[in-house]
């Protein structure tokens, strides 16, 4: 396992960005204990359902806020109280702005007597939190996902975690610059075009394929995807083949050199005029399941790949070089950001076939 010093990023173990740390459905009535960016913290959902991300031990003992079920605070169902938690140790009650609140046996409270606390939104069924190792604020918008979660005509994701994996995020980057692989792990028959863009903190992949699985009638579905990275933590594709879906992977730093790896895929089953059928239904979340099992490709080969500080590119590869310049910019102080992107700002065209091909050239960037 590589830390990130080994790689040369910049000033910081964990990279700034908004990360998912769960799905909507991990959290219940019930404390839930996590571990990212190599902080114990703790999601608790609110009485208003509001969810909450604290830090993990009381500042009064050291006791861990959610791993107990014996305390009398947890058995009589006084663990959450309204937005409130309490220590399942003494008691001591901190608010959802993290200051302590109440002390069962004490009028005095200590003003030092406070829990850090997190940014988290709840959107899209995931839970998201945003992570800036100089404690600032968001400087760029969590992703809108095509708007698509909740639209009628479309079968919403479900989050799926595909494991937690012994390896640096830029490993699980690379792959917006790997075209090379396309053919050996993901099936693509005859690649037509393959781009990259770097637009500040963002960055897209343009992508166009036959791929080697037929579709009815035994003809070789064709793909053509658009997609893009915002921040290192999140990896949307608008991809249209025998389904349009909208894929959405997340990856979250649990250590230096640790990454947790979440997927799922929205898939529009019809306009959204009617109710879908079950075929409807059921050819969606087939089309869904194939989508990230074609991620389970990868993350089989990144279980298994040593560190690759520096690799052995070729001009064929796609732009790795560009992509790890881009990249660098969320392990830096903030006030390098704009250096980095415009280093990296621009276009890289590593496959250029529509001509040959007969495909309209407005299918994908110029």
């Amino acid at each position: 396992m590589a830390n990130v010093g080994q790689y040369g990023f910049g000033a910081f173990d964990f990279p700034r960005g908004w990360f998912m740390i769960g799905s909507t459905n991990d959290v219940g009535e019930t404390p839930v204990p996590v571990r990212f960016f190599g902080t114990d913290m703790v999601l608790y959902r609110g009485k208003s359902g509001k969810i909450h991300l604290v830090e993990a031990y009381c500042p009064h003992m050291g006791a861990h806020l959610a791993k107990n079920s014996t305390s009398y605070i947890v058995l009589d169902g006084e663990h959450v109280q309204n937005e409130s938690i309490r220590c399942p140790f003494h008691g001591w009650r901190f608010d959802e702005n993290g200051q302590c609140d109440n002390i069962p046996y004490s009028d005095f409270i200590p003003k030092t007597a406070c829990l850090k606390t997190f940014p988290v939104k709840e959107f899209s069924g995931v839970i998201w939190t945003w992570h800036d190792p100089e404690g600032l604020e968001p400087d760029y918008p969590l992703p809108a996902f095509g708007n698509h979660y909740g639209e009628p005509g479309w079968l919403e994701w479900e989050m799926v975690h595909l494991g937690d994996l012994d390896i640096h995020g830029c490993e699980i980057v690379d792959n917006m610059a790997d075209y090379g692989h396309m053919a050996p792990v993901h099936g693509s028959t005859e690649c037509i075009y393959f781009a990259n863009e770097f637009m500040d903190h963002v960055v897209h992949q343009y992508f166009g394929t036959r791929h080697r699985r037929p579709i009815e009638g035994g003809v070789h579905n064709m793909l053509v995807l658009d997609t893009w990275r915002t921040g290192p933590g999140i990896l949307e594709s608008d991809m249209v083949g025998q389904y349009h879906g909208f894929w959405l992977i997340a990856s979250t730093p649990i250590e230096d050199g640790l990454e947790r790896i979440w997927s799922g895929m929205m898939v529009r089953m019809n306009d959204g005029s009617t109710a879908p059928t079950p075929e409807e239904i059921a050819g969606a979340r087939e089309f869904a399941t194939i989508g990230i099992s074609g991620l389970a490709q990868d993350v089989e080969i990144w279980t298994h790949k040593q560190d690759c500080i520096n690799p052995m590119a070729l001009p064929a590869d796609g732009p790795y070089g560009r992509l790890r310049t881009w990249y660098r910019q969320f392990y830096n102080p903030r006030d390098k950001a704009s250096e980095l992107q415009k280093r990296a700002n621009g276009r890289t065209v590593t496959l250029d076939r529509r001509e040959e091909a007969g495909v309209e050239s407005e299918v994908w960037p110029v």
